[in-house]
Parts: structure tokens; C-alpha cells; sequence
């Protein structure tokens, strides 16, 4: 079989397989490297200490599979449903995690076969499929297969299918026939994505300050939200779709099929008093095979305590009572920003009640400043 012949088939069976775009390029130091390590440099990835672990990884797809000539780039659009509009005690998730399983497992069984169909076609080659979890610049990549250019956002855009996708990469020994890149930048004079960001997370276009993007506190981050950034989170429980629900070329994208993706109930939006009270084992039923377990149950409890604080829930301050008394410090702290954030009386006493008791000097500190802004929400 020819090497066109090959590839062409190859392409066919990911799109049988449901892959919505895919393209092919050389395994080569990817383009963007020096602006990575820049970025990197720059403090921008926070506690993501990985990026910068493996930062020499990134520049050689070897790395991930030895002798590699070919990655083959693969998009699954996500984009099942609208967002619902939360009603104060509900928050809101990114759209790529409502589903009711990880997309990782969805994507890696489309994986599997893949790399089956090319061992049966082209017995020598070897092969490596990967979703996010490898050091490859998958967007680099992804723009030298031609499936589209990195936007403002630092997402990449595709004219059909915008930015509502998952990417993954299958590297292979074998060579292939390789796509032209995608030269062409059309996000033109748009800032829409820039000047949306409640956190001011681009410190210049094509550039993200991790640190201060909604997704990376209420995901990656491990520690306390930062107080100046809290209530730029407002609403959101899990992740952040700001950037790309404001972009012009999203608003056209063809809902997918998949019903892996399908938002599940709760996931769009999802209630927060409720999560306040459920055992580790509840906790662990309902997110384990979800994106949001990413986030652990104390990561999530955090979340959801800064958005009840951001609403000035004042029929939340049971739970937020209970978030005081947690076993974890990180989401004590937060209920008791959330509590100084509640214009009631109620708030002001169990915060008091808990100042009492509280061990924790940095739950201590965040009890006093809920008692010195409770006081002045009351005049």
C-alpha cells in the first residue's frame, strides 16, 4: 500500500471511528517551543510545576514515542447543548466536563481501535495515541496538520468547528503524507475574547496568565483562591467557558453527536448546597468518572462556597455552616469568606462560633477578614 493510499484510509477510519477533523504532520520540533519556554519563564503556569518538569520533553516528540516520523491530529467536537443560566444556588461547569463519563476514556476508545486498524494495515509500524497527558504542544501540532490556527485565547480555531473540540494525537514510525499547515490567523481586530475575561487572564493577545484564568483556580489550583481574583470567578463551580463563549466563529458550530457529551443531570447548572452534604462516598459516585474529579472533593467544595459567596446566598448559610466545620482548611477558609460575604446575623454568629474553635491560623485569618467584611456589608 502507497503511503497516500495509507494515510487516506487512515483518515477515513477516524472519521468512521466519529474524529470530526483530522490532519497529519511531521514529528519535528514544534514551532511554538521558544514561546513556551518563554511563557513558562514568565511565571504563567503556576502550580502546574509538570510543564516545567518536562519542558525539554516538549521540544522532541520522541519523547513520547521513539523514532517517530508522524503524529496524526484528531478534534471531537463537544458542543452538545446550550449553557443554562444559573439561579443563585447553582453553578456553572465548562461545557466539556457535563458529560457523564471523562472525556479521556471516551476519546481513548476511539483511540484503540485507531491504532489497531493501523497494526493490521501496517504491521512494522509502531504507534502511541495520547489525549492531553503527554508532553506534546498539541496545538502546534495541530495547526502544522492544518486543522486550524491558535487564537487570541490561546485555543485553537477551526473555521467549522471553532474551538468546541477535544484534541488528540496518534504518533506513529511510519511515514505518512502530510497536511499543508494552517497559515492563515482570522481572528483579525476581534478582542472579544480578550476583553470578556472577568480575571484579565491575557496579559497581550496569544498569551494566558494561567494563574489568573478561571479554570486554572478552580481546577489546577490547589491552595486558596487568591482574594483579589475571587469574586472575578462569580459563578463558576468548574472551569470557565467565558473565552469561547464570546467568540464569533463558536457561535456557528454544529451541535455533536455524541452522547457521551450530553449534559448530565445537575451538570448544567449544577446545584451547590446539596454537595456541602454528601459523604465522601456520594462525592465519589457522582464525580469519580467526571471531569470534575480532577478537582477532588475539597477543590470543588471550595468552588462552591467562593460562587455562593459571589451570590450573597443567604439560603446557603446552613451549608456554608457546615463548610466551616470540614475536616479540610481549604474548605473552611472559603466558607468563611463566602459567610462575610452573607448580610444576615446568622452569618456574623457562626463565624464567631467557629473563631472560637478554628486551629488553623490561615482559616483564623480568613474568619476574621468574613468578620470585618460582614460588618461592613451591615453598616
Amino acid at each position: 500500500m502507497s503511503t497516500e493510499q495509507l494515510t487516506a484510509d487512515l483518515k477515513e477510519q477516524a472519521h468512521d471511528l466519529g474524529f470530526d477533523l483530522v490532519g497529519v504532520c511531521p514529528a519535528v520540533e514544534p514551532s511554538g517551543l521558544s514561546r513556551f519556554h518563554e511563557w513558562l519563564r514568565a511565571g504563567y503556569a503556576g502550580e502546574m510545576r509538570y510543564l516545567e518538569e518536562r519542558q525539554e520533553a516538549y521540544g522532541n516528540p520522541g519523547s513520547v514515542l521513539d523514532a517517530v516520523r508522524s503524529i496524526v491530529m484528531l478534534a471531537l467536537n463537544y458542543r452538545t447543548a446550550e449553557p443554562q443560566s444559573p439561579s443563585p444556588g447553582e453553578g456553572r461547569i465548562s461545557r466539556y466536563a457535563w458529560g457523564e463519563s471523562d472525556y479521556h476514556d471516551v476519546i481513548h476508545s476511539k483511540m484503540k481501535r485507531l491504532v489497531a486498524w493501523l497494526s493490521e494495515h501496517a504491521p512494522n509500524a509502531r504507534a502511541r495515541g495520547v489525549i492531553d497527558t503527554a508532553p506534546l504542544l498539541e496545538r502546534e501540532f495541530a495547526q502544522l496538520a492544518g486543522l486550524g490556527w491558535i487564537a487570541k485565547n490561546t485555543l485553537l480555531l477551526n473555521q467549522t468547528f471553532g474551538s468546541w473540540f477535544f484534541l488528540a494525537a496518534l504518533l506513529t514510525d511510519e511515514t505518512l503524507a502530510y497536511d499543508d499547515a494552517f497559515e492563515t490567523d482570522h481572528c483579525g481586530t476581534c478582542r472579544a475574547c480578550l476583553d470578556a475575561c472577568p480575571t484579565d487572564a491575557f496579559p497581550q493577545p496569544y498569551v494566558l496568565d494561567a494563574t489568573k484564568c478561571i479554570s486554572y483556580l478552580t481546577i489546577e489550583l490547589r491552595e486558596a483562591i487568591p482574594n483579589d481574583l475571587r469574586s472575578g470567578v462569580g459563578d463558576w463551580l468548574f472551569g470557565c467557558d467565558i473565552c469561547q463563549d464570546v467568540c464569533p466563529w463558536n457561535h456557528r458550530v454544529p451541535l455533536a453527536t455524541n452522547e457521551a457529551f450530553e449534559p448530565q443531570p445537575e451538570q448544567n447548572p449544577s446545584l451547590l448546597v446539596p454537595l456541602f452534604f454528601m459523604t465522601d462516598e456520594q462525592f465519589r459516585m457522582r464525580f469519580r468518572k467526571t471531569p470534575l474529579w480532577r478537582s477532588k472533593r475539597r477543590g470543588i467544595l471550595r468552588n462552591a462556597a467562593i460562587v455562593l459567596g459571589n451570590q450573597r446566598a443567604e439560603d446557603a448559610t446552613d451549608a456554608l455552616r457546615h463548610g466551616l466545620e470540614d475536616p479540610e482548611p481549604l474548605v473552611r477558609g472559603a466558607s468563611a469568606w463566602a459567610l462575610g460575604k452573607i448580610d444576615n446575623l446568622d452569618a456574623g454568629r457562626i463565624l464567631a462560633e467557629r473563631a472560637a474553635s478554628e486551629q488553623d491560623q490561615l482559616v483564623l485569618n480568613e474568619i476574621r477578614d468574613a468578620q470585618s467584611a460582614g460588618e461592613d456589608i451591615r453598616g
